[in-house]
């Protein structure tokens, strides 16, 4: 296994709409499941620097529990204000044996979003 995968092991016990929080290395990573499917993605609100992994899942949304900031766990993006941008996102494989992340995905821009059709508009 590459240095950029990250194997988390059997998440059998990870049930449909629950989240967990995974600590790995300089990451905090947090791994749900939504309709049998799971997703992986940055612990960390790009709103207010807070753990999402304490926040709630509703379907494909992660919200905050701060400021209710939402966030698709699917592509990263964000739902609306508070936040302006997303939040990174990180391919995963499920198997037999266990699920694999791929830490390799690029980083975000904080500046993404910004000017974009449901981003923030820089008026000055």
């Amino acid at each position: 296994m590459d240095d950029h995968r990250v194997e988390l092991g059997d998440t059998g016990d990870l049930g449909d709409g629950q989240l967990r929080y995974c600590d790995i290395g300089d990451h905090g990573v947090v791994v749900c499941r939504v309709k049998g499917e799971v997703f992986a993605l940055e612990d960390n609100c790009s709103h207010a620097d807070t753990p999402l992994s304490q926040g709630s899942l509703s379907g494909y949304m992660l919200t905050c529990p701060l400021h209710g900031a939402q966030f698709d766990v699917r592509d990263g993006s964000h739902g609306g204000p508070p936040a302006y941008v997303g939040v990174r996102t990180y391919p995963v494989e499920e198997s037999e044996t266990g699920v694999v992340i791929d830490m390799s995905a690029p980083d975000v821009d904080p500046d993404d979003g910004f000017g974009q059709p449901g981003g923030m508009f820089r008026t000055r």
